[in-house]
């Protein structure tokens, strides 16, 4: 072998050693198992900009990731990269100083919706402390080829969405897919349902400054509604959980279902010839506005004491491009919070536009999950025991004013 050729295999060999010292692995950890693929695709994307950066994605049970998470940042683990869920969920991470803070670090972060960063905002410091990664929007999704084959229409009054319901029952389906065995799915209901009664954003800003409580009537208003559909959801509704509800959509055994916009995702693994139309809520009246909750979803963000912090903010650099946001759209259809996406399905389209139009503000989560017991946690538990036949709606409402007066300063 000449000495020419074993120098180029040492130089050779010693650039492989240098390439494999500088690759950096991320760990990534999320709740949304069912998103695993489309992740992959994600980071696929930009390793293929950033080969000295690989990425694993972990996803956990949704139910039981919020506590593996904290126990992990808390005793100085956990990975990388950190699905965050939004509001209350993520600030007390951020005040507890297990994030880094990311506005002033990454440049996108200006040209989000004020609004929008708010649900990745620490109110302690103004910080904001993950990228925005989805709006979901809560509201009616219908299974347009059941409408069409029985000739039935969007609902415009309260009375023809009975009727339609009916209409669906009489055809041998179940009105409305929805149970009420997870609690959290009781709090999705009343986002779809509730809003239209309560009054909306009117109503959202005068309980948030404490100009009116939980004992107001039209919240219970809003909550009688919810107990007004009972006879419309699935037989045996309070054992029926969320993948049942699920299944009773995607595979037609019923016609509508009070769910968020995400369910597209899901409903197009599920049953891709499913075509899925949404409505609001209608009020009493056709002349009455009705309204939808909507809401962000979660962020991603920094561990602060990941050990590859530069490596970590160039992939949260990406999450937070127009073109992850516009992946992010098209891969799983929902309602990216990037600035300047488009929804590429007319399902989608249509919840935006009824975002944009008819949207307030999610009430629970974006308001009432900043204190122990959450706004979110009385809700669901005690409208799962309205719902049940074993509380009555005075109960629940005189539970969840003194639950949430226990820290809500504006009640005080």
């Amino acid at each position: 072998m000449s000495r020419t050729v074993r120098a180029l295999i040492v130089s050779l060999v010693f650039a492989f050693a240098a390439s494999a010292l500088a690759q950096t692995t991320l760990s990534f950890w999320s709740w949304r198992t069912e998103d695993v693929a489309a992740y992959e695709k994600f980071i696929a994307a930009f390793h293929a900009d950033n080969p000295d950066i690989d990425v694993t994605f972990t996803p956990y049970l949704n139910t039981e990731y919020n506590t593996i998470l904290s126990t992990a940042l808390q005793g100085g683990g956990g990975p990388d990269i950190v699905h965050l869920r939004a509001y209350g969920g993520m600030e007390s991470l951020a005040q507890a100083g297990l994030l880094v803070r990311l506005d002033g670090q990454v440049a996108a972060l200006e040209g989000f919706d004020p609004g929008v960063l708010l649900g990745a905002t620490n109110r302690a410091d103004g910080g904001v402390y993950g990228v925005p990664f989805a709006l979901q929007t809560v509201q009616v999704l219908y299974n347009v080829d059941m409408f069409e084959r029985l000739g039935l229409e969007e609902p415009t009054t309260w009375a023809e969405l009975l009727a339609v319901g009916d209409a669906l029952k009489a055809s041998g389906v179940y009105a409305f897919a929805n149970g009420t065995k997870d609690g959290w799915t009781n709090e999705t209901l009343f986002g779809a349902v509730g809003p239209t009664f309560y009054g909306g954003t009117p109503f959202f800003q005068e309980i948030t400054a404490g100009e009116t409580d939980f004992t107001d009537p039209r919240f219970a208003a809003a909550l009688e509604r919810m107990v007004a559909l009972r006879p419309y959801l699935a037989d045996n509704y309070t054992g029926v959980g969320y993948t049942d509800m699920q299944t009773l959509f995607a595979f037609e055994q019923a016609g509508m279902f009070a769910a968020g916009s995400y369910e597209l995702g899901n409903m197009a693994q599920l049953n891709p010839d499913l075509r899925i139309g949404s409505f609001a809520v209608p009020a009493d009246d056709a002349a009455t506005p009705s309204a939808i909750s909507f809401y962000v979803d979660g962020s991603y963000g920094i561990n602060a004491n990941s050990p590859h912090q530069e490596a970590a903010l160039r992939f949260i650099e990406f999450l937070a491009s127009q073109e992850f946001g516009q992946m992010f759209t098209d891969e799983l259809q929902q309602i990216s919070a990037v600035p300047g996406t488009q929804p590429t399905s007319e399902a989608l389209a249509g919840m935006v536009e009824m975002m944009n139009e008819q949207g307030t503000p999610y009430l629970m989560l974006t308001a009432f999950r900043f204190g122990q017991p959450s706004g979110s946690t009385l809700l669901q538990n005690e409208m799962q025991a309205v719902m049940a036949g074993d509380k009555t709606v005075a109960d629940a409402v005189t539970n969840i004013q003194r639950g949430v007066a226990e820290w809500f300063e504006g009640f005080q």
